[in-house]
């Protein structure tokens, strides 16, 4: 089993995974089913991807997991700014700081591993 407690990006990703389970609810409760879908998947999806990435086969599958993570970073970023957009849905300001701090770890990961 991965070891969380000294890995920023790990701890991060599953407090925002357990956070957009609980947005994804209140989305369900007021009918917001496609987005509050897509939301949950690319949410969750950047914790499992980075986590599957604490035991690559090398280095080349790191990066690869890692990728993907920002991928789907990018598009929960972007059901994120609909929902903070659009009049009829509600938004919860702390997904949003917590985004921005797993993204500042994501890029810093993917930099340093792409210099190596």
């Amino acid at each position: 089993m991965i070891n969380f407690e000294n890995n920023p990006l790990i701890e991060k990703t599953i407090q925002f995974s357990l956070h957009i389970i609980e947005f994804c609810e209140l989305l369900d409760e007021k009918r917001k089913f496609v987005i509050a879908k897509q939301l949950l998947r690319s949410g969750t999806s950047i914790g499992a991807n980075s986590f599957e990435a604490q035991n690559p086969h090398s280095k080349k599958d790191f990066i690869n997991n890692i990728k993907i993570s920002v991928k789907e970073l990018e598009e929960t970023k972007y059901w994120l700014y609909l929902c903070k957009h659009s009049k009829n849905y509600p938004f919860d300001e702390k997904l949003e700081s917590q985004i921005t701090e797993i993204e500042k770890i994501i890029y810093k990961i993917l930099s340093t591993s792409l210099k190596k």
